[in-house]
């Protein structure tokens, strides 16, 4: 089997010894004999302590693989055959900001949904259309396995822009098939479940166990607060029984913010005066986390690094990962361009669902035409989406007003100037494009 190069951008991360974890216990179908982890120079100490903790857990698990650290990504990416991304430009103090700000004028401020994930594309597109340049020259022939958010709306950028073989992945598919796992005390392989929508807004519409079809018994279960887990960074307030009834269909817990926006707004101002935004905790958490990553003992993922939400990244990445190297034709679900899987949406535009991965990628099963209780929704936060991709290419400030303009959760014109004004001054740093 050939050894593998695999590279992590943004290798400081607290996430790290998820795909650690992952690679280590795919090593014998997944032969990775270089992992490079990369960062930049503001984060060099973080990428010493994850990096650390990484070549302990590779020594521990007595395996053939060598962690190199390093801040030159050129360096890295020379003959790699697949990079990884999961990067926060502006760290988690840029992504408070995108949660605050929104909520001084009553309206939702969450890292990936509404004004928050606008903002934080535009400050990540750019950065990973130069990673894909990059790329480009050292390592044409590498797959990029996008995880950094907005997922969706990154990879569509990827996908128009670069002509990198890429994917985006996200854990959520796999958190609610876990759930539904769960729920009738099978194994998570054991579960299938068909999704469509976009990143952080899909929906599945025929879930089966054991090829037994259980859609409409599992919904009933939702329905009596039965499974209906949240994710870690999510409120966990329940959508009302005749709701979830009248849906048909099993909603990622994301979903919340469109079918309970006033509630959640009001949960979110309650938890800011309480205990801060979600990204605050988040900064909390990751302060805990490197002081136990700082351990010398240490040499296995701390169960603690779930409280940090995305427990499941690695499972997701390495077995997608595995399937391109493998050419396992296994179905996974993923960010893909739509081509024709549903007419109810644009070719090139980035949907979530699910795709047979081979070694030549992503096959998208067709879906068809996209129920009318869910297509208005999933059609207008794609426009969103679309013009989010051109504000960050152009750096033009009426694309982006447009974007916030027509996003659902953004009320008023007016409202949706403000935010922008205010994120503008707050992002000038990481807004080149803007100047």
């Amino acid at each position: 089997m050939k050894k593998l190069k695999v590279v992590t951008v943004g290798g400081g991360s607290g996430y790290t010894p998820e795909l650690i974890d992952g690679f280590i216990k795919r090593h014998a179908e997944l032969p990775v004999s270089e992992y490079w982890l990369v960062d930049i120079d503001a984060g060099k100490e973080k990428l010493e302590v994850v990096g650390a903790l990484a070549q302990r857990m590779v020594k521990k698990a007595g395996i053939d693989m060598v962690v190199h650290l390093t801040t030159h990504l050129e360096e890295a990416l020379i003959g790699a055959d697949f990079v990884t991304t999961q990067i926060r430009v502006g760290q988690l103090a840029a992504r408070i900001q995108d949660e605050k700000i929104p909520l001084r004028y009553g309206v939702l401020g969450q890292e990936t949904t509404g004004p928050g994930g606008f903002m934080k594309a535009q400050r990540t597109i750019p950065v990973l259309l130069a990673l894909c340049r990059k790329m480009e020259k050292y390592c044409p022939n590498a797959w990029l396995i996008n995880f950094t958010n907005p997922a969706g709306i990154v990879t569509e950028a990827i996908a128009k822009y670069s002509p990198i073989k890429s994917l985006g992945i996200c854990s959520g598919a796999n958190s609610m098939m876990h759930d539904i796992a769960s729920v009738y005390g099978v194994e998570r392989e054991e579960v299938y479940a068909r999704f469509i929508g976009l990143n952080h807004l899909i929906f599945a519409d025929r879930i089966t166990v054991n090829g037994e079809d259980v859609t409409r018994h599992f919904i009933e279960q939702l329905a009596q607060g039965v499974g209906s887990h949240t994710l870690k960074n999510v409120p966990n307030l329940g959508l009302p029984a005749e709701f979830i009834r009248a849906l048909k269909l099993y909603p990622l817990s994301y979903l919340k913010y469109f079918y309970m926006s006033r509630e959640v707004v009001e949960h979110e101002i309650s938890e800011l005066q309480r205990s801060g935004t979600r990204g605050e905790q988040s900064l909390s958490i990751e302060k805990s986390l490197f002081e136990l990553y700082r351990n010398p003992d240490l040499c296995e993922k701390p169960a603690e690094l779930s409280a940090r939400g995305g427990a499941l990244y690695s499972d997701t990445a390495c077995s997608i990962i595995s399937s391109i190297y493998n050419n396992k034709k296994e179905l996974h679900v993923v960010n893909v361009p739509n081509m024709g899987t549903t007419p109810d949406l644009p070719d090139d535009a980035v949907i979530e669902t699910n795709a047979m991965i081979d070694s030549l990628g992503a096959h998208p099963l067709a879906y068809g035409r996209l129920p009318t209780a869910i297509k208005g929704l999933i059609q207008s936060v794609k426009a969103f989406e679309e013009l989010t991709v051109d504000a960050a290419i152009t750096g033009n400030r009426q694309t982006a007003l447009l974007a916030l303009s027509v996003h659902p959760l953004v009320p008023s014109v007016e409202i949706a100037e403000k935010i922008l004004t205010d994120y503008l001054a707050a992002n000038r740093d990481y807004l080149p494009q803007y100047q």
